[in-house]
């Protein structure tokens, strides 16, 4: 009977970790969705920090990349 109780808290342990790791990666697209890490302004502040002048195409071409690379 001792097997029985081991069994059920294994396959509940394993039920909870997989639940809460689907759940917290849910979370986590949706938050990166409403708030993307990097934004226009970023971009250019970054571009001039490493000696450049971008342009605007230039800009909107790095950000439809990091869009399309975020789906």
């Amino acid at each position: 009977m001792l097997w029985l109780y081991i069994l059920v808290g294994v396959i509940c342990l394993a039920a909870g970790v997989i639940l809460g790791f689907l759940i917290a990666r849910k979370y986590m697209m949706n938050y990166l969705k409403k708030n993307p890490p990097i934004n226009e302004n970023m971009l250019r502040i970054m571009m001039a920090q490493m000696g450049q002048h971008p342009s605007q195409k230039k800009i909107n071409q790095m950000m439809k990349a990091i869009n399309n690379q975020m789906k």
